[in-house]
């Protein structure tokens, strides 16, 4: 909590002190070099404006007789000088016109015949410069957080044996087959039982 009030400080003193430099960076513009704005200019304003350097935030100053005036105007009025649709007028005797925004302006005195006699003025503003902002802080990590270990690859299955290491089953061995002779043999006594037992049976009848 600590870290992130002291952050959010840091990022509140880098825009003031932004602020402070773009502030002290503004410059005063006294119109045609010492503010005068008259119809003794008539050949000076658009060629003083061409030789300055006008940025966002700066000030235009104005000092002008009360049978003048200030009008800001669009493209179209001040080529054509005519003050019928001002963006805004200043009389009085002094105007300072501050230039916040980037772009063209135009300005002429809306008396008739004044503009006419050169009582005009065109004004490019740049753009400020943009300044990169601060870096956020780094956060760290909490104390208490547990570190996830890896999950262990699965072992791998156990190889099957080769057929050089499978062990030899032997089939079971057939009984042997009985000799012809021998068979000839159990033939002749079988024959010779049942003779004997046929005689038996007729003797005791």
């Amino acid at each position: 909590m600590a870290m992130a009030k002291a952050s959010i400080l840091a990022t509140f003193a880098a825009v003031a002190a932004l602020a402070a430099v773009q502030l002290a960076a503004a410059a005063d513009h006294p119109v045609g070099g010492d503010g005068s704005w008259d119809a003794s200019g008539t050949t000076g304003y658009d060629a003083w404006s061409a030789k300055q350097t006008f940025k966002q935030g700066d000030t235009l100053s104005f000092k002008f007789a009360p049978s003048h005036d200030v009008t800001e105007v669009s493209k179209a009025g001040y080529d054509a000088c005519s003050g019928s649709n001002p963006v805004k007028s200043y009389t009085g005797g002094s105007a300072s016109v501050k230039l916040s925004a980037p772009g063209k302006r135009y300005f002429i005195c809306s008396v008739p015949g004044h503009c006419a006699a050169g009582m005009k003025l065109e004004v490019t503003v740049a753009a400020a410069a943009v300044t990169a902002a601060p870096a956020p802080a780094k956060t760290t990590k909490p104390r208490h957080q547990r570190s996830v270990s890896p999950t262990p690859a699965p072992a791998a299955a156990p190889a099957a044996p080769s057929t050089d290491e499978m062990p030899t089953v032997s089939s079971p061995t057939a009984a042997p087959a009985p000799k012809s002779s021998d068979a000839s043999t159990l033939g002749a006594k079988a024959v010779v039982g049942l003779a004997v037992a046929t005689m038996l049976t007729f003797l005791a009848m």
